[in-house]
């Protein structure tokens, strides 16, 4: 039987903000945040900056027990016009491979019991190329994940490329393509990520986008393809705070039914 969802108070508080607030001063409706979807945004931070993102994120797994991840602590430095440096730390609860954010997990044995799992991120944030004619915008992204508790204890290398256009109107088409060598219970194996998000602004405060992404995994014991479709949006409280909120449902037989991601972003 699957379980009933419940909204987290989280989830409640930022949905009723977003309903809420009625200003509309002349803001970017974007901060940049990389957590605003799973593909993450196409440019670094900018220089002199620190763009810190956090969230909590609830998965209704297929089998066994949910998992809960939070912070999802993201540090974004901005060091030149192009790069950027990143620190980040995540705490798991019941963490079964299941991935529907930037954050890499293991893949866990799927018992009906708590499989607690945290982590920390490091590595660094490139811009390659501007937008010109059929040129897109892009940047690649390099950084490492080592658990400091769990089951399994491996540093999980992971390399993202991401590219994008900026469309008329304001809307954004980006895609993104994801390897991380990761460790499971027996051995390590790839798991690859391709995604793709189309991003709307509705104000110039308010975006909305709808996104489709696929996590699968090479030279596993059993390898799995966890597919998502998953609308999203975010609203600028001011021109250096964001919050946000994404839902996804599994299209794919291993994926999660359900999940919710409600965070947020902050530039200082």
């Amino acid at each position: 039987m699957r379980r009933s969802l419940v909204p987290t108070p989280l989830a409640a508080g930022l949905a009723a903000a977003l309903l809420a607030v009625a200003s509309t001063t002349n803001l970017a409706a974007d901060l940049g945040t990389d957590r605003d979807a799973f593909t993450p945004n196409t440019h670094s931070a900018p220089a002199g900056t620190v763009l810190t993102e956090g969230s909590y994120v609830f998965i209704d797994n297929p089998v066994g027990l949910p998992t809960n991840n939070y912070p999802e602590l993201l540090v974004r430095i901005g060091g030149t016009d192009w790069f950027e440096w990143r620190f980040g730390v995540n705490y798991g609860v019941g963490s079964q491979g299941n991935i529907v954010t930037s954050v890499e997990v293991g893949e866990g044995p799927l018992k009906r019991r708590s499989l607690y799992e945290s982590s920390v991120l490091y590595g660094f944030k490139a811009d390659i190329s501007d937008q010109d004619g059929l040129l897109p915008e892009s940047c690649f992204i390099m950084e490492a994940s080592t658990p400091t508790s769990g089951e399994v204890f491996g540093t999980v290398p992971v390399a993202t490329y991401v590219a994008g256009y900026e469309l008329p109107a304001g809307w954004r088409l980006d895609a993104a393509i994801r390897y991380a060598y990761s460790e499971g219970v027996f051995h390590w194996f790839d798991r690859w990520s391709p995604s793709v998000v189309l991003r709307v602004p509705l104000t110039d405060r308010w975006e909305v986008h709808a996104e489709y992404f696929d996590t699968f995994t090479k030279r596993n014991v059993v390898d799995v393809n966890r597919a998502f479709f998953s609308p999203g949006t975010h609203y600028l409280l001011t021109k250096n705070l964001e919050i946000g909120l994404r839902v996804g449902w599994g299209v794919t037989d291993a994926a999660a039914p359900f999940f919710s991601d409600a965070g947020f972003g902050w530039r200082w």
